[in-house]
C-alpha cells in the first residue's frame, strides 16, 4: 500500500516534537528522520526518541535519511549511521552515490563508488534493513539509465531506489522513471522552471502526481510491499502548506480529482 507522510527535514529547524506534531495534524501516515538535523549519526539518544514519539503518536518510521555520500564520505563513518537506523527502527537507510554527475566520474571513480555502495548494502544488510540510493543529480542516479546501470554493478539485494522529480518536470519522462525504478520511497514535491527556488502547492501538478501515485499503487499492490511517498519542500515551509498538500495527496491517492488542477 501507499503510505502517505513527511521528511522530517522539510521542517530542520523545528524539534522532534515540533516534527511529530505537524505530520499528525496533516494526517501524516510515516515519518522520515533527517540525519543532517533531527537523528545524527551516532546520536543513539536522538533515534530514541524519535522512535517513542512515533510510537506514541501512532507514526511508522520511514527511511533513515542519512546524508553518506558512498565513495566520497568516510567509509568508517557508516557504522554510526546503521546503528542510528537500527536505534530508530528505520526499515531502510538513504545514502549518495558519490557527488558527481556521472557524466564527469571516471571508470575508477565509477568502480569505487560502486564497491562503496557493496559494503553499504552488506552493513545494512546485516541488521535486516535495506539501502536506498537517492535519486538525485551530481551523482550517480542523475538519470535513469545510470541509476539502472547502477543498480546492476552493485548487485546487491539490499538495494531499493528512491524516485523524486527534476525542475519542472514531464510527467512521461516521471513515468518512464518509476516505472523502471519500483521506488521504495518517493519525496513529493511540486517545482516550477526554477527547481527549488519556485515551490507549487503539490495540486497545481495534479496532472504529474495523479499518474504516479496511480503507478505506485499499482506496483506496491503488485509486489506486496509498502511504498512511502513523502512530501517534502512545501512553499513557505509553513504548516498551512503542509496541511493543504497533504489533503492532495490523499485526494490523489484516492484517485479524486482536484479543483483547478492542471
Amino acid at each position: 500500500m501507499l503510505l502517505l507522510g513527511l521528511a522530517s527535514v522539510t521542517f530542520r529547524e523545528r524539534s522532534v516534537q515540533d516534527v511529530v506534531r505537524l505530520a499528525v495534524d496533516a494526517g501524516s501516515e510515516v515519518v522520515e528522520w533527517a540525519g543532517d538535523r533531527h537523528v545524527r549519526p551516532g546520536d543513539r539518544a536522538a533515534a530514541s526518541a524519535a522512535r517513542g514519539a512515533c510510537a506514541g503518536a501512532g507514526l511508522r518510521i520511514g527511511t533513515y535519511g542519512s546524508y553518506h555520500k558512498a565513495g566520497a564520505s568516510d567509509p568508517g563513518e557508516f557504522d554510526a549511521v546503521v546503528a542510528t537506523a537500527a536505534e530508530l527502527g528505520a526499515p531502510r537507510v538513504r545514502v549518495w552515490a558519490g557527488t558527481a554527475a556521472s557524466a564527469d566520474v571516471s571508470p575508477a571513480g565509477r568502480a569505487a563508488t560502486v564497491d562503496a555502495l557493496r559494503r553499504c548494502a552488506d552493513a545494512v544488510a546485516e541488521r535486516g534493513m535495506g539501502l536506498l540510493v537517492e535519486h538525485h543529480v551530481e551523482s550517480l542516479t542523475d538519470g535513469l539509465d545510470t541509476a539502472l546501470r547502477l543498480r546492476a554493478e552493485v548487485g546487491h539485494p539490499a538495494l531499493v531506489a528512491h524516485w523524486q522529480p527534476r525542475e519542472l518536470p514531464d510527467t512521461d519522462v516521471c513515468l518512464a522513471e518509476v516505472r523502471a525504478l519500483r521506488p521504495a520511497t518517493v519525496h513529493a514535491f511540486s517545482w516550477g522552471a526554477d527547481g527549488f527556488t519556485e515551490r507549487l502547492p503539490l495540486g497545481d501538478r495534479a496532472d504529474l502526481w495523479a499518474p504516479v501515485l496511480a503507478e505506485l499503487t499499482a506496483q506496491s499492490r503488485d509486489d506486496g510491499t509498502d511504498t512511502e511517498v513523502l512530501l517534502e519542500f512545501v512553499p513557505g515551509d509553513t504548516a498551512a502548506s503542509l496541511r493543504r498538500d497533504a489533503a492532495a495527496l490523499r485526494d490523489l491517492r484516492a484517485g479524486r480529482d482536484l479543483a483547478g488542477a492542471r
